[in-house]
Parts: C-alpha cells; sequence; structure tokens
C-alpha cells in the first residue's frame, strides 16, 4: 500500500473509532434479533403477504429458508437514466423466484433531474432529495419483513440518499443494480460551444435545443462525466455492484444478465444462509478511501467531497477534506472524460473501463484489496469483465492495457501527477476546487471580486459587459443554509467565454457547481456559508482575491477584511415549488465541510 493511503486511512480509522464501534454494535444488535420476518404477528404477515401470488405465499409461508427481498426503486420517466427501470421490478421478481425466492417492491423514492431545475427554482430542493430520498427509503425498509436489498438508482443525489439509509439498515445485505448510459451522441465540445455561442447571442434558443436534444437523446444516463456517471463509478470501487457493470448500455444483450444477476447476489448473503453479509461489514474506512481515490483518480464530480461525507456519517466514519486532499497529491489522474477531457462515457468504457481502472490503482498501492464486497471477501474479482460465454453472463480478467490511451491512461504515464480535486484554505473559511479540467496556469489567479447575491445577477452583468475584465466572480448566500445550495451550473458558459477571451476568471461561492464542472477555476461549498456568518459575506466590489490552487488557498487582501462586520444576511423567501416544505432541512442542515446533512444522526455524533 502507498504511505499516504495507508496514513490517511489510519487516521479516519483513528478519529472515527467511537463512533464506528457504535454503529457495529448497533448493527450486531439488529442482526442478533434474526430475520424479523419470523417473529412478527400473523396480522402484520397477512397484511404482507396479501398481495402476493398464490406461488410467492406459498414460498413465504411454508419457508424459513427462503429470503423477502425489498425492492427500492427511483424510477419516473423524467430521468433518462432511470426510465429503464420500468421494468427491473418484474426482472428481479422473477430472477429471485427461479432461485427460491420472493422480491418485493418495497417502495419508490423521489428522484429529481438537475438537468432539468439546472438554473430554476427546483434546483435549491435538490440537494436535500438526498436526505428525502434517505428518508423514503427507511420507510419502506422499516416494515422489517425484509432478508435483502435491491437498490435501484443512478444519478445525482439518489445513489448517496440510497445509501445512507441502507447503512441504517446495516444488517441487510444490499446490492445496487445499475441500468447504464445512454449511447453517444453528440460530441461534449460540440455540445458546450453551442452553449457558449448561446451565452454571447450568436446562436438562437431553437439551435441551442437542437443541440442539446442530440446530446441527451435517449433512455440511460447522461454520456458526460458528472455526479450520475461518478455516482456509479463510487458504488463499484466500493463493491456494491457488480463488477463491471456500471457502463454498459440499457440496450445491451449483457444488461438483463447483469440485473438477474445482481437479484441472485443478493440472495447469496442474507442471515438465512451461511454466508452472511450485511453492507455494515462491507463499507468501512478502507472502501471509503477507494472512493475518495476513485473520485479524484477519474476527475470525479466535486458534489462527491459533500455526498461522501454524508455517507460516511451513516456508517460512523467520519471523513474531512483533508482526507480528500492529502489523498488528492499522491493520486494520479487517469481517465480525461468530458469535462475532463473529450471522450464520454462510452469511450472510457471501451478503453478498458472500471476493471482496468481498478487493477491500474490496485497495483499501484493505492487501493486497499483486503476489503469485503458483495462477492465475498476480497476486491480482485473487480478485475474482471462481464461477457457471453455460450449463452451464459461469464467473467474475465480486464484487458491487460488501455485500448484508447487519450481516454484512460496507465498509473506510470498518467494524464496528471495527482488528482482532481484540491481543497483551498484562507481568511474566507475552506472550499474544494476541481483541477483536473483546470488548465495549470489558470490554477493561481489574483483579481478584482464581483460581488452577486444569484445567479441572475451575474448573467445581467454578463450580458450589459460589465465583466469583460480579470474578474473573480463572487455569489453568495448560495449555501445549504440559505436556498439548499443549488448548483450554478449555468454560470459555466458566460465565465467560459470571458476565459476564452483572455481574460483571468474565476468563481467563488458558497453554492455548488454541477458534476459536469469545467475549466473555470472555481472555489466551491464555501465553508461557513454567508448566511450563516461566513467571511465571503464581508467581500466588496474592488475586493483583490488570490485563489491558489497550488498551495491550497484561498484568501481576500484587502487589508481590512478581517475587521470589517458582516452586513445584515438578506431575507431569503422561499416560497413555490414547494421550497416552503423544507423550512426544517434548511434550518438544521449542517456545512458543506460536514455532509450538509438535514436528518438526524446524533446518536452517532461526537459533538
Amino acid at each position: 500500500m502507498h504511505s499516504v493511503v495507508e496514513q490517511v486511512t489510519e487516521r479516519i480509522r483513528q478519529r472515527s473509532q467511537k463512533s464506528r464501534q457504535r454503529y457495529l454494535q448497533h448493527m450486531q444488535a439488529a442482526a442478533q434479533q434474526g430475520p424479523l420476518r419470523h417473529q412478527l404477528s400473523c396480522t402484520n404477515l397477512a397484511h404482507d403477504y396479501a398481495a402476493a401470488s398464490d406461488d410467492d405465499k406459498l414460498i413465504l409461508k411454508a419457508s424459513h429458508q427462503a429470503a423477502n427481498i425489498a425492492i427500492v426503486s427511483a424510477y419516473n420517466d423524467v430521468l433518462s437514466a432511470h426510465a429503464p427501470y420500468v421494468d427491473y421490478p418484474q426482472q428481479l421478481k422473477q430472477a429471485l423466484a427461479a432461485c427460491g425466492h420472493v422480491g418485493q417492491m418495497a417502495g419508490g423514492v423521489p428522484a429529481m433531474c438537475d438537468g432539468v431545475t439546472q438554473g430554476q427554482v427546483g434546483m435549491e430542493l435538490s440537494l436535500f432529495s438526498r436526505d428525502t430520498i434517505a428518508l423514503s427509503t427507511a420507510v419502506a425498509l422499516s416494515h422489517q419483513v425484509f432478508d435483502g436489498v435491491l437498490l435501484l438508482g443512478i444519478c445525482d443525489k439518489i445513489v448517496p440518499g440510497l445509501l445512507m439509509a441502507a447503512l441504517r439498515f446495516g444488517h441487510l445485505p444490499a446490492v445496487f443494480v445499475p441500468a447504464g448510459p445512454m449511447p453517444t451522441g453528440i460530441s461534449n465540445a460540440e455540445k458546450a460551444k453551442v452553449r457558449q455561442q448561446y451565452a454571447a447571442g450568436e446562436v438562437d434558443e431553437q439551435a441551442l435545443l437542437d443541440s442539446e436534444m442530440r446530446s441527451y437523446h435517449s433512455p440511460g444516463t447522461c454520456t458526460f462525466y458528472g455526479t450520475a456517471n461518478s455516482n456509479q463509478m463510487l458504488v463499484e470501487i466500493m463493491g456494491l455492484q457488480l463488477p463491471g457493470s456500471s457502463f454498459i448500455n440499457p440496450t445491451d444483450p449483457l444488461r438483463p444478465h447483469l440485473t438477474k444477476a445482481a437479484a441472485q447476489c443478493v440472495t447469496e448473503h442474507t442471515a438465512l444462509g451461511g454466508d452472511y453479509l450485511p453492507i455494515s461489514q462491507i463499507i468501512d474506512e478502507r472502501s471509503l478511501v477507494n472512493a475518495m481515490v476513485g473520485l479524484l483518480a477519474t476527475g470525479g464530480s466535486t458534489n462527491h467531497s459533500i455526498h461522501l461525507l454524508a455517507i460516511a456519517r451513516m456508517a460512523g466514519v467520519q471523513l474531512t477534506w483533508q482526507d480528500l486532499a492529502d489523498l488528492s497529491n499522491v493520486v494520479p489522474l487517469l481517465t480525461r472524460i468530458y469535462p475532463n477531457g473529450d471522450a464520454d462515457i462510452n469511450a472510457f468504457q471501451a478503453s478498458g473501463g472500471m476493471p482496468l481502472l481498478m487493477r491500474e490503482l490496485a497495483e499501484a498501492g493505492l487501493l486497499h484489496t483486503d476489503v469485503n464486497t458483495i462477492l465475498g471477501s476480497g476486491l480482485e474479482p473487480y478485475f474482471r469483465e462481464p461477457f457471453m460465454q455460450d449463452g451464459q453472463l461469464a467473467w474475465r480478467p480486464a484487458v491487460s492495457e488501455s485500448l484508447d490511451l487519450t481516454v484512460q491512461a496507465p498509473v506510470h504515464a498518467p494524464f496528471m501527477r495527482e488528482g482532481g480535486m484540491k481543497w483551498l484554505r484562507g481568511n474566507l473559511g475552506e472550499s474544494i476546487i476541481k483541477i483536473s479540467a483546470v488548465p495549470e496556469d489558470r490554477w493561481h489567479i489574483e483579481a478584482p471580486a464581483r460581488v452577486f447575491d444569484d445567479q441572475a445577477q451575474v448573467l445581467a452583468a454578463y450580458q450589459a459587459g460589465e465583466l469583460n475584465q480579470d474578474v473573480v466572480v463572487v455569489v453568495r448566500y448560495q449555501g445549504p443554509r440559505a436556498n439548499g445550495m443549488p448548483e450554478l451550473h449555468q454560470l459555466t458558459p458566460a465565465l467560459s467565454n470571458l476565459q476564452q477571451a483572455g481574460h483571468k476568471v474565476a468563481l467563488v461561492t458558497d453554492g455548488r457547481l454541477s458534476g459536469a464542472s469545467g475549466k473555470v477555476p472555481a472555489a466551491i461549498h464555501l465553508a461557513p456559508e454567508g448566511i450563516n456568518g461566513g467571511a465571503i459575506a464581508r467581500i466588496r466590489d474592488g475586493d483583490v482575491i488570490r485563489l491558489d490552487a497550488h498551495h491550497g488557498e484561498l484568501t481576500v487582501l484587502a487589508a481590512d477584511f478581517e475587521q470589517r462586520e458582516l452586513p445584515a444576511a438578506p431575507l431569503i423567501r422561499q416560497q413555490g415549488a414547494g421550497r416552503e416544505l423544507f423550512a426544517l432541512f434548511r434550518a438544521r442542515t449542517t456545512a458543506a465541510n460536514e455532509g450538509a446533512i438535514s436528518i438526524a444522526w446524533e446518536e452517532y455524533d461526537e459533538s
């Protein structure tokens, strides 16, 4: 193992010792009760069995060895990635029945598309949808009639929310079931170009819509490497879904066989058999370090600098941004997938995909291989890829080397010697910057600030020509307590145009950027946030700000900055699109550097 990976892992283990121990004690107590389905009253069971088929009723009544598997789905027609799930429950039930078990659709969880809500007021519910999904999953599993769970989710907040809840039911085995990305549409470079042309007023709305619809064109996950595909990478590298299954298209003949295999897999690890392996014995500090390494090696979504902290908390593990930063210093960037390059996720899959990536990282000592996965002990099965042999699903070793060195590089010749994210600190607090897509000559910027309170103000100033200069655009009052921490990806085309015109440009905000954030340096997730007394509220127009990703610095250079009084926080009215219903979430959420968690987990909180 690389010494820094060992050191970070041990530091997390020591920091989390008490909270992790309490978590495991709680999960062990739940496991020792045995399958609760067998302890419920006849009335309870009759309610559960009432709508089941006669065959399923017979299995559930007659056999204490037959598992009842919960299916929790985030299916809807709005998310292209989740549309293929429409018939997955039936596929899974049939696969379970074929091996003598039962599947029940336990619950559906909300799933919003950030692409639809981007730049709209609905985006202010996006981050909180993660915790809503966790609560919804908990309600689904609270019937306590299940021996395992199959989780159907792919996109941004959905996978983290499902996983957070699964860890609270950590005495159950849990398997994620992916559906795969849509086929390649127009190139991401062409899509980005049209967006910038539209922001500059060079093409009309119809041209923009035509371009977007040629990019997002069919069922399946969007093909750029944003949060959705970063989710898929993470659950695979943590051993929660089958090897090589993340990025196979929905219509590929392999897909139904992998779905069937996922159903069979969860039945092999219930407490009813001799190979009991609940999710609480899979997710620990080692698997979470593996997740951070994978995120950095692929230049993945900045959203996971928040989500991973929240996920870890649910398992009694305490991660920090320093952990991510220390790993970033030694983990090389091995992929170039848009926005970190021109290729899409299908090109990554064709180059060797996850099995090759994981084997490369493991051979370099950057992954813990002594972990548990849904396949049992050890990470080595994840260095294989699925294929069809004589009509059956089979597995073979990953390709010996990348089939496209412009998309996936070996560890000995990476695209960058360090990972895709940096931790920034200074008199503004702390934040995260994604540098995998930022040219290195843009990693250090000193420029005067222009201060705004929302995206609309920035775009109005851009259209008026007021930003045609070296500038650090500051967008404050965008944190979780202010308005739910929306993504500010709507700013990307305008800021990219300014940078392309030769200006030094950066963004500083207590909000988020899309998982597709790209070439403009952006200090995001600033904590503490402005509405909560954060120093970002003190910045004035003209203050020179230094953003230095090389040395991890974010500083306002004004001599009197730290002595200034905080201005009165604005009154932010959250009405419309259901935002008023989430007032409790905004009031109690933790800061971004604590996972922006709005639901209770105090039993394991060291504070």
